[in-house]
């Protein structure tokens, strides 16, 4: 905290040379000054922007694909970001923004599957997806934050305008499904650009067998994890076919094997970058939520998922939905719950809540009222706690529950909400990727063993590195090992 079309043939997708070019694609005056209006938003909700080395690596990358994109001043009008997320992510906006995730970024294994999912994003917009998805988009989605929790409790869209205006400028970003022949020829236009630019095409299905690797893998632990499902997964399907294709078009080009891959250059780059929750935006370790720096804890019900953001902590499970927030507390504990209702609505329409009550958990003085709201799919019960906490801040929980429910399926968490010691604090690290050069004597067995998680550590450090179970390791090759780190102040 601190957010069906017919598949395209292989001869359909390569019909067109890699070498070619189109006519000069200008991109909208108007969609560029959005994007560019957004951009600071974007960056806010998404953990804010890496600098240094790494993030200039990633924008040179991705200059060089976007050279061969056909735009015209590609050079100028395309700005590739790394986001401090925990979320596996990449996504562009029409105006040319470029968005990749460090926990993305933390599953590749070399730079030419840096430069395919750059290439891909990237054709996204030389390709007006988006303007082509846009009326389904709006009309189809659910949007924002809170819609996506509503959607899982009373069906989508029906809480209508229960969405935030925030949330609003973001659902394009966070909820865009692009149609499954439109991510056919995004891939085929990055494969085309990684190739221009001199890298070796095999690193597109490599690329998407890691992210189906990783996406089956998180599949299994989560349940122990508590983790969603991340973001790629669902905003871009990642099906077998995607790998052939990608695989088939790859070979077409002839040049398989014999372009770039700056295996070790990129690695490099890895090291040090956080893996999973930068503890300055908060941590999830199991069913547990813990804030180091806001010295807060909670603990969501068996069987409930969570997603963290730098802004809020999403809740989701079958018997209900909520997000865990704060805001600014000037003594009014009537104006607060009217904030927190108004930006679940965007101000466009009334929740009648019941009384405030007021009561004590664990020390910190907390307000509770409830209501009802009517949808389209029926009656939802809606829940607000509010914890008043010190220096003009609270902390709240919105909950979306089946009508009847009220806060039951909510309870146990609510009542977990606690402040932490400064010890508890302390022992709070970031996990972070170590790039290490294999030794004689290591083994899969002897490295993953380094992994800084209770459980699947060989299962962890095999998908994180691309490795089989049958790999062979080679003195002088470098690979990724998972540890505690220090944090970044």
């Amino acid at each position: 905290m601190r957010r069906k079309t017919a598949l395209l043939t292989a001869a359909a997708l390569v019909a067109v040379p890699v070498m070619a070019q189109a006519p000069a694609n200008y991109l909208s005056q108007r969609d560029v000054a959005e994007a560019a209006k957004q951009h600071p938003q974007v960056v806010q909700e998404f953990g804010g922007a890496e600098t240094g080395p790494r993030a200039a690596y990633v924008e040179g990358v991705g200059r060089k694909v976007a050279a061969y994109s056909g735009t015209a001043n590609a050079g100028q009008v395309y700005h590739f970001t790394t986001l401090n997320s925990a979320v596996e992510n990449a996504f562009a906006v029409p105006g040319g923004y470029v968005y990749i995730t460090r926990q993305l970024m933390g599953i590749m294994n070399d730079e030419s599957q840096l430069a395919f999912v750059l290439g891909h994003e990237t054709g996204h917009v030389a390709a007006r997806h988006a303007q082509t998805r846009q009326k389904a988009a709006t009309k189809n989605s659910i949007l924002g934050i809170l819609g996506v929790l509503v959607g899982g409790v009373v069906g989508n869209n029906a809480f209508g305008n229960l969405i935030s205006q925030s949330a609003q400028q973001f659902s394009k970003l966070n909820t865009l499904k692009f149609s499954r022949e439109q991510e056919y020829q995004a891939d085929v236009l990055g494969i085309r650009y990684m190739t221009a630019a001199g890298y070796d095409p095999a690193g597109s299905a490599s690329m998407l067998s890691q992210l189906s690797r990783n996406s089956a893998l998180e599949s299994r632990i989560q349940g122990d994890a508590n983790r969603s499902t991340p973001e790629w997964a669902q905003t871009h399907p990642l099906t077998e076919n995607r790998v052939t294709q990608a695989s088939q078009v790859a070979r077409q080009t002839g040049r398989v094997g014999t372009g770039l891959r700056n295996r070790d250059v990129f690695l490099d780059q890895l090291e040090g970058v956080y893996v999973d929750d930068d503890p300055a935006q908060g941590v999830i370790d199991g069913r547990s939520f813990t804030h180091p720096d806001l010295k807060m804890r909670f603990y969501v019900p068996t069987g409930f998922l969570m997603q963290n953001s730098s802004s809020s902590v999403d809740i989701q499970g079958s018997s209900g939905q909520a997000q865990f927030s704060g805001g600014r507390y000037d003594g009014n504990i009537q104006s607060y719950v009217a904030q927190v209702l108004q930006q679940l609505t965007g101000g466009k329409q009334q929740v009648p809540m019941g009384p405030i009550q007021r009561t004590v958990i664990n020390g910190i003085p907390a307000y509770v009222t409830q209501g009802r709201a009517n949808t389209s799919s029926g009656q939802v019960d809606v829940g607000v706690v509010v914890y008043e906490w010190d220096r003009g801040s609270a902390y709240h929980f919105v909950t979306l529950t089946q009508a009847g429910q009220g806060l039951n399926p909510f309870r146990s968490m609510i009542e977990s909400f606690r402040r932490i010691t400064d010890q508890e604090a302390t022992s709070i690290r970031p996990r972070i990727i170590d790039v290490v050069t294999v030794q004689r004597g290591d083994t899969l067995q002897s490295l993953s063993s380094r992994m800084a998680y209770p459980d699947y550590r060989l299962d962890r450090f095999l998908a994180i590195n691309g490795l089989a179970s049958n790999s062979q390791l080679v003195p002088g090759q470098k690979v990724k090992v998972v540890v505690y780190g220090t944090r970044r102040r």
